[in-house]
């Protein structure tokens, strides 16, 4: 019984769901949850890299350069 429990909440764990939910879910602490659990978390690490970049990610806050204002010059025939 006690291994399926242990599965389950390690799954949840490794897909995401955050640990304050799973602890109540099971009614446990956060806090006795991790230190039971944390070693078992994997396979989040490029996930969570991905949505710090783009929690930083401020590109879209800045104005963006006007483009260049170049003069046209105008070829008149039989102008010189």
């Amino acid at each position: 019984m006690y291994d399926l429990r242990h599965t389950c909440l390690t799954t949840w764990l490794n897909n995401g769901v955050p640990p304050a939910q799973v602890a109540e879910w099971v009614g446990n602490s956060v806090a006795f949850l991790l230190a039971t659990y944390a070693r078992c978390i994997s396979g989040q690490t490029g996930d969570l890299q991905r949505r710090i970049e783009a929690a930083q990610d401020i590109s879209g806050l800045a104005p963006e350069p006007e483009p260049s204002r170049r003069t046209s010059t105008r070829i008149r025939r039989g102008h010189p």
